[in-house]
């Protein structure tokens, strides 16, 4: 009968980085989860801990050892494991020695192939506590740690100095070594409210023992949805909403053990500001949780939470209340110098950023941008004056003090800062989303002139770095291209505009000075979009022959690609899809392989069949010519649909490669008809059954 445990191992230690503690509880938890399954230790469930002085690991019901197993060996085959005298040979011989047995305890196995010699033996499974350790060393070893610190004399390694390790298997310790430190059955709590041991008796206790006794929540999830549920009810409060972003709320969760909050308050002169200065203030310097109204303005109180239950929260609130006002008047200084001087002002001084070795300063990307911008807007037959207007100003905030300061407001604080220029509205929003989509998921530029500056943007960014050479390579993308390929295709396709992408990276690259080979470069910008789109086009459902049946005719228009792309994915749901499917595949390998060119009139048919085809086929051509006129690819690939019984006729009674040349001519010239005119909008023959 298998037994099975729980097994606990904690590493205690001084504050973990708050920014990765989640990742590295993650980490820890799928490297012993790893481990186990690669020993082949069975457990029902691993659940992970995490505080700022600690990583655990909860495994259930543990199995105590791996199973027993039969290992079997294949020797030599039976002709060759004896002599011509009949007794064993040597390579029989050398086989059961290996094997430690005689060559008499020998079986034999047979299967359809011949007969050979065997041995089977049960190897007895090791016991888990004798591998356990092992497994969490390596998992330790492998964490995603981007470096690692020596303390003491010690030589072991660790994101931060480790102070004591428990590793409890039901109500045993196992005895180990784990960075230095000996394991044990002692924790610790609180750092003030509980700072004596804590031991644990069993496993499934250490959530509960660590709670009642040493004032410590382990589990960052209920942290965080006790922080958040905390938080709002301090901002109801004050009659306002606690402004909660998901980074920030993970980040407190990783600061806190037992988090009590705390409201404070600021001076009303700071609203004047930009509430999203105020609030990257509180969030990125203090770890606020800003404070709003019920119409979505902010409220001059924010939400901090301390790590201790204090018997004077009072003096906490005024200590933030202290240190939040500088941060907060910082801000306003930026606010007012910056004002003092335009963006126009700022264009000049862009001249003294590089951007890239190859490309120049950031005062050089600003004119080609201007300069794509114009060529992009004269397509969306929007004002060329204002998108290069745009342009001129995008990347000026940079210069600015608070964007030097607040990294992460570049352009939303061009936007401010144009507004306050009184520049055109339009151009005034085009600065902040020239950035958007910011990530994976975000909106896109939802103005129009924000769409052009953002596509010019980007577009000159990817051609740019691909002409320096520097093709991003597996993980390596310091300059973001994958999020600003994937952000010109959301772009265009979720704003149902359209834009000839490669006439447009072609105009792009014409636009740099240095040496390079424009044709491959073009060749490879245009890869690496299509690759982005692949993978958009997988995330939204669509599977990979669809996607290769519309690629293969190569649209240069995104928005047209994913047309098209749903109208094959409706056309394979239809009867006679898989049927015209087929037929293409064939008709495409007949044509491929063919040494007679297709005629250039067809002309001669004798078969009923293929006649009756050719008037099908001209009448179809007639038919989907106003379809694909207006992009209507569902209807046009629903009239060729219609082909079916005519097209599987042909093909049960007539042969195309006929000994008649001029004849086998126009029948192929036939198959060409039809298949040209699937491929006006996908090569169907790509689908498979």
């Amino acid at each position: 009968m298998t037994m099975s445990k729980h097994l606990l191992f904690e590493l205690g230690s001084e504050e973990l980085p708050p920014k990765t503690l989640v990742k590295l509880s993650h980490a820890l938890r799928d490297g012993i989860v790893q481990g186990l399954v690669a020993a082949d230790i069975p457990f029902s469930a691993a659940k992970n801990y995490a505080t700022p002085r600690r990583l655990a690991v909860l495994i259930e019901d543990l199995s105590t050892a791996q199973p027993d197993k039969i290992v079997e060996k294949r020797g030599p085959a039976i002709q060759a494991a004896f002599s011509p005298d009949g007794t064993p040979s040597k390579a029989a011989v050398s086989f059961a020695t290996s094997c430690g047995v005689t060559f008499e305890q020998l079986d034999r196995l047979k299967t359809d192939k011949g007969e050979w010699l065997a041995f089977s033996q049960v190897v007895k499974g090791q016991a888990t506590e004798d591998l356990v350790a092992d497994i969490i060393r390596q998992s330790i070893a492998g964490l995603p740690i981007a470096k690692r610190m020596r303390w003491g004399n010690f030589t072991t390694e660790f994101v931060r100095p480790v102070h004591w390790a428990v590793l409890l298997y039901g109500d045993s310790v196992i005895n180990a070594e784990i960075l230095g430190l000996s394991t044990g059955n002692t924790t610790q709590g609180h750092r003030f409210h509980a700072p004596e041991k804590l031991t644990i008796s069993h496993p499934e206790n250490y959530e509960a023992i660590l709670f009642n006794q040493g004032k410590v929540i382990v589990d960052i999830e209920q942290r965080k949805s006790i922080i958040n549920a905390a938080a709002q009810k301090a901002a109801a409060a004050v009659n306002g909403i606690a402004h909660i972003e998901a980074d920030l709320l993970e980040e407190i969760a990783a600061l806190n053990e037992w988090p009590v909050p705390i409201t404070g308050c600021f001076d009303t002169r700071f609203l004047a500001l930009p509430a999203e200065v105020l609030i990257t203030t509180m969030q990125t310097n203090q770890k606020y949780f800003p404070v709003k109204n019920a119409d979505g303005g902010l409220l001059a109180h924010f939400i901090t939470f301390s790590n201790i239950e204090s018997s004077r929260p009072e003096s906490i609130q005024h200590g933030n209340e202290r240190v939040v006002t500088p941060r907060l008047a910082d801000a306003e200084f930026f606010w007012k110098q910056d004002r003092k001087k335009s963006l126009e002002d700022r264009v000049q001084s862009l001249s003294t950023i590089v951007f890239q070795e190859k490309l120049g300063t950031i005062a050089e990307k600003s004119q080609r941008v201007s300069q794509l911008s114009e060529f992009i807007a004269t397509r969306f037959k929007l004002d060329c004056e204002m998108s290069k207007r745009a342009a001129l100003l995008a990347k000026t905030d940079l210069m600015t003090e608070m964007v030097g300061e607040f990294g992460n407001l570049q352009g939303l604080m061009g936007r401010y800062y144009a507004l306050a220029d009184n520049e055109p509205e339009a151009v005034a929003w085009a600065l902040e989303e020239q950035y958007f989509p910011k990530q994976s998921g975000s909106v896109t530029a939802s103005s129009p002139l924000g769409q052009v500056l953002a596509i010019a943007e980007k577009i000159d960014t990817l051609a740019g770095i691909f002409s320096a050479g520097l093709i991003p390579t597996g993980d390596k993308d310091p300059y973001a291209l994958r999020r600003a390929a994937l952000g010109i295709l959301r772009t265009l396709i979720e704003n149902n505009l359209t834009l000839d992408i490669r006439e447009t990276v072609a105009f792009s690259l014409s636009l740099f000075i240095h040496t390079f080979d424009v044709t491959a470069t073009q060749k490879a910008v245009i890869d690496f979009i299509n690759d982005r789109l692949k993978s958009y086009c997988l995330e939204k459902g669509y599977s990979a022959d669809e996607f290769d049946a519309v690629m293969t005719v190569l649209p240069p228009d995104p928005l047209d690609f994913m047309q098209r792309l749903a109208a094959v994915k409706a056309f394979r749901q239809l009867p006679e899809a898989e049927s015209l499917a087929a037929a293409n595949k064939r008709i495409r390998n007949i044509l491929k392989k063919s040494d007679t060119q297709p005629a250039d009139k067809i002309e001669g048919l004798v078969e009923n069949e293929e006649i009756q085809l050719l008037k099908a086929a001209q009448l179809s051509a007639a038919d989907i010519q106003p379809l694909l006129a207006q992009r209507d690819y569902q209807q046009t690939l629903n009239r060729l649909a219609q082909l079916r019984s005519d097209v599987d006729a042909f093909f049960d009674n007539v042969m195309v490669m006929t000994d008649d040349l001029a004849l086998r001519a126009s029948r192929l010239a036939l198959l060409n008809l039809l298949s040209e005119q699937f491929l006006r909008c996908a090569d169907i023959s790509k689908l498979q059954s």
